[in-house]
């Protein structure tokens, strides 16, 4: 089995960079609009995303944001992470079949609180920027190695 290991307070340094890949599914896309309830016509319906600016369904913005979250639960500073907040911009639309790179970078610490603070950039397989932000977290002081969990496989019915 797989292990998910954190990187401590201690550890980070300013300018550490992370990345992350993920291509968007047609399962994902309905997976999320059911998991958060955001029905948007303009993400699941073919023929009404022809009539919207972008021609075609696209991504909920806030997938985008998972990822950024993905990155910062598993991968920095990673298990034992507490998400305290994110500003986060959308500058292109997210499509079915796009691969998105999340690019996380600590620009900053604060030791009285362990905050670490993270320049954020997702771009698509063309390297056209589609979100930026600046998450920060608290991170975990004692070191964390887990097994990575297995999900179980999804029926949409």
């Amino acid at each position: 089995m797989s292990k998910i290991e954190n990187v401590t307070y201690d550890e980070i340094e300013i300018g550490r960079k992370v990345s992350y890949n993920k291509t968007l599914s047609e399962e994902d896309l309905i997976l999320f609009a059911k998991v958060c309830g955001d029905v948007n016509p303009v993400h699941l319906d073919a023929e009404f995303a022809k009539t919207s600016m972008f021609g075609e369904r696209i991504a909920h913005g806030m997938y985008t944001g998972s990822l950024i979250s993905a990155v910062l639960g598993v991968l920095l500073p990673g298990p034992g992470t507490i998400y305290l907040g994110q500003t986060l911009r959308f500058s292109a639309p997210v499509k079915i079949g796009d691969t998105l790179t999340v690019i996380m970078e600590v620009i900053q610490k604060r030791d009285d609180k362990k905050f670490v603070t993270m320049d954020c950039v997702v771009e698509n397989q063309h390297g056209k920027k589609v979100a930026s932000g600046v998450a920060e977290v608290i991170a975990p002081t004692e070191k964390i190695i887990v097994d990575q969990p297995v999900l179980p496989p999804i029926m949409i019915g």
